[in-house]
C-alpha cells in the first residue's frame, strides 16, 4: 500500500494526519455510490433528493458545455427541449417579471438584496440561486423562504415523472442535469405560486447559462467580475465579460458595477450589439449624499457595491411596472468610465432603506458567536472574493472585545474545490495569522446516507482526501516560504489596530496543520466541546492521535477566545452551518 493511500486511511480512521509523505498522484479508487432513484408519487422529501442527487452530475455537465461551448444555442436549444417536455413552452415564461443577475462575485448577495427591498414593498416575490448550504429547497425561494419540503416534493415528482413519460426514443437523453432540472423546477414553482417577480441568479457565465432560456427580463445586472471557471468562461477578464454579457437582450435595460477597463468595454460593446441599454451604477455612498446613512444587512465594505446594483435593479423593477414610491431622483451627470451612461442617482426610500438593512444571506460574512468561539464563515472561493474576505476578517478581528486575561486562537478551517487554484487562495490568507490550519472535505459527516442535501456523487473519498492533503502541503510551504528568525517574536499588527499575540510559536521548519476525514470531526476539534450547540456525545476514537492535535486540543481548551475562520468553498460552509444551526435542517 502507498504512503499517500495509508494517510488516507489513516484519516479516516484517525482523523488527523501528517502532511509528510502525502503523494497527489495516486488513482482514487473508492467511488460514492448513488441511492436507487424512486419514482412513486408520494414520497418523502429525503427520497426526491436522492433521485434528484442520480441526475447527470455538474461536473458532467461542465464538460459537455466545454465541448458545445463554440455553440451556446445548442445549449439553449436542449434548455428549450426539456421545457416543452415538462409541459411549457418558452413564450410561457414571459408571463414571469425576471430580474436576471450574473456576475463572478457577489451575484447572490446582490439577488438577496434585491428581493427583499422589493418584498419590503409588498410584492411577491420568487428567488432562484445556487448552490444551496444545508437543503436543496433552499435554491427556490417564495416570499424570500425556502419551500417547503411538501413543496419540493410535489414539484419535484410531478416534473420527474413528466420527463420520464415524455423520453421517447433511447436517442433522447431521458433527465436534464442537476442544475438544469431545478431550473425548470423553479419555472414551474414561480408560475404556479403566480409570483410578482423573480430574481435569478445565473449558475455559471450567461451566454451558455440554462438560465439564459429567459426572453424577456425585466432587468439585468451584472455584479464584479473575476477569473473563475476558465476552462469553461474562458482564461481572460475579457473572455468571462463576454459570456457574463450574454444575458443582456435588445431594449432590456441593464446594470453593472463599475468593473476594470477590459471587461467594461466588452460589457458596452455587447450590449451596444443588441441594443441593449446598458449603465453603469453609482457608488452607494452618492445614493446617501443629503439623506441618512444606509445600513446594510450583510457586513464587509464589498457589499457596498452588490448594494448599489441591488437599489437601481429595483428601483428600474418599480419604475417599469409603473409603481409609486422609487425614489427622489437626484441631480445626475454622464459617466465617462468606459463611455457608459451613468443610473439615476436618487434618494432610497424607507422600504429600500430597511431591505438592504434587513437582508439575510448565510454562509456570506456571517458571524456566530458562542461562548469562547466565534465562526466567521464566508464562502469565498475566487482570489477577488478571498481578498474582500480577508480584509472583513482581519477588520472584525480589529473591532473584537479582547479578554481581559487569557489567550485567543485563531483558527482557519478552509477547503476549495473544481479548477481553482487553492495555494493562490492560501496565499492570500497569509496575512491572518491563523494559530492553525485545518482542511477536510465537504462532507458533513463520514456517511451521507441519511442526509441527501450534502451527497455529492462527482468525486470520490479518496479524491476529496487526496485534494485536502494537497492544501495543507500548499500551507506548510506557505509557512516555509516565510519564515525568518524573528517571525514569531515579532507579529505584523492589525490593520489601524495593536500588535497581535500569536498564541503558539511554532519553529520556521514545522507546521500547524491538520487534515480531518469530515466537517463534523474538524468541528469536534476546533471547539473541544466548548461550543453550546454543537455538543456531540463522545469525540471519535482516535481524534487526538496526532501530535498537532493532542497539543493543540489542550491550547484550544484553555483558550479565552477563538476565533475560527471557514472560507474557501460554499459547500464547506454550508455543511458547517448545518452543524452549527441545526435549525437550518428542519
Amino acid at each position: 500500500m502507498s504512503r499517500a493511500r495509508c494517510h488516507l486511511r489513516a484519516a479516516l480512521f484517525l482523523a488527523a494526519v501528517s502532511p509528510r509523505g502525502a503523494t497527489t498522484g495516486v488513482a482514487a479508487r473508492r467511488g460514492l455510490s448513488a441511492w436507487p432513484a424512486p419514482r412513486e408519487p408520494g414520497m418523502e422529501y429525503q427520497d426526491a433528493v436522492r433521485t434528484l442527487n442520480t441526475l447527470q452530475t455538474n461536473a458532467n455537465y461542465l464538460e459537455q458545455v466545454k465541448r458545445q461551448r463554440g455553440d451556446p444555442q445548442t445549449q439553449l436549444e436542449a434548455m428549450e427541449l426539456y421545457l416543452a417536455r415538462s409541459g411549457l413552452q418558452v413564450e410561457d415564461l414571459d408571463q414571469l417579471n425576471i430580474i436576471h443577475i450574473t456576475g463572478t462575485k457577489g451575484k447572490g448577495s446582490t439577488c438577496a438584496f434585491t428581493e427583499r427591498i422589493l418584498r419590503n414593498y409588498g410584492l411577491k416575490t420568487g428567488f432562484f440561486s445556487s448552490p444551496h448550504l444545508v437543503q436543496v429547497r433552499e435554491r427556490i425561494r417564495i416570499n424570500g423562504q425556502p419551500i417547503s419540503p411538501e413543496l419540493f416534493t410535489k414539484h419535484f415528482w410531478h416534473l420527474y415523472n413528466r420527463l420520464e413519460e415524455t423520453k421517447g426514443d433511447s436517442s433522447c437523453v431521458s433527465m436534464p442535469g442537476y442544475f438544469r432540472f431545478l431550473t425548470l423546477m423553479a419555472f414551474h414553482v414561480f408560475l404556479q405560486e403566480k409570483v410578482d417577480l423573480a430574481v435569478m441568479e445565473v449558475g455559471i457565465g450567461g451566454a451558455y447559462d440554462c438560465t439564459n432560456i429567459i426572453r424577456k427580463p425585466v432587468v439585468c445586472g451584472v455584479s464584479s467580475l473575476g477569473i473563475d471557471h476558465t476552462g469553461l468562461l474562458g482564461e481572460t477578464m475579457e473572455k468571462i465579460a463576454w459570456q457574463k454579457g450574454g444575458i443582456f437582450k435588445c431594449g432590456v435595460p441593464a446594470f453593472t458595477v463599475l468593473q476594470p477597463d477590459g471587461p467594461l468595454a466588452v460589457l458596452r460593446d455587447r450590449a451596444q450589439q443588441i441594443s441593449c441599454p446598458l449603465y453603469l451604477c453609482p457608488p452607494l455612498e452618492a445614493l446617501e449624499e443629503g439623506g441618512p446613512p444606509l445600513t446594510l444587512g450583510l457586513e464587509g465594505e464589498h457589499q457596498q457595491s452588490n448594494a448599489a446594483l441591488a437599489l437601481q435593479l429595483a428601483r428600474c423593477w418599480l419604475q417599469r411596472k409603473d409603481h409609486q414610491g422609487i425614489g427622489e431622483l437626484k441631480v445626475s451627470r454622464p459617466s465617462l468610465l468606459g463611455q457608459l451612461p451613468l443610473a439615476p442617482v436618487f434618494q432610497p426610500t424607507s422600504h429600500m432603506q430597511h431591505g438592504l438593512r434587513d437582508t439575510e444571506w448565510l454562509g456570506r460574512t456571517q458571524l456566530l458567536r458562542r461562548g469562547p468561539l466565534t465562526w466567521y464563515l464566508d464562502g469565498a472561493h475566487t482570489t477577488g472574493s478571498m481578498q474582500a474576505c480577508v480584509r472583513w476578517f482581519r477588520q472584525a478581528l480589529h473591532r473584537r472585545e479582547r479578554p481581559g486575561s487569557g489567550s485567543e486562537v485563531r483558527v482557519l478551517l478552509f477547503n476549495s474545490t473544481g479548477d481553482r487554484d487553492s495555494a493562490a487562495l492560501l496565499k492570500l490568507l497569509q496575512p491572518c495569522q491563523f494559530d492553525y490550519a485545518v482542511f477536510c472535505p465537504n462532507l458533513t459527516e463520514m456517511s451521507s446516507v441519511d442526509n441527501a442535501d450534502q451527497q455529492n456523487f462527482t468525486v470520490t473519498l479518496d479524491q476529496v482526501l487526496l485534494r485536502c492533503l494537497t492544501h495543507q502541503q500548499h500551507w506548510s510551504h506557505l509557512r516555509e516560504e516565510q519564515a525568518s528568525p524573528d517571525l514569531w517574536s515579532t507579529p505584523s499588527p492589525e490593520p489601524g489596530g495593536p500588535t497581535s499575540l500569536l498564541v503558539v510559536p511554532h519553529p520556521p521548519h514545522s507546521t500547524s496543520s491538520l487534515v480531518f476525514s469530515c466537517i463534523s470531526h474538524a468541528l469536534q476539534w476546533i471547539s473541544q466541546g466548548r461550543d453550546p450547540v454543537f455538543q456531540l456525545p463522545s469525540p471519535p476514537r482516535g481524534l487526538l492521535a496526532h501530535p498537532v492535535a493532542s497539543s493543540g486540543a489542550i491550547i484550544l481548551q484553555e483558550a479565552a477566545a477563538i476565533h475560527v475562520l471557514v472560507t474557501g468553498s460554499l459547500h464547506l460552509v454550508g455543511g458547517v452551518l448545518k452543524l452549527l444551526e441545526p435549525s437550518l435542517s428542519q
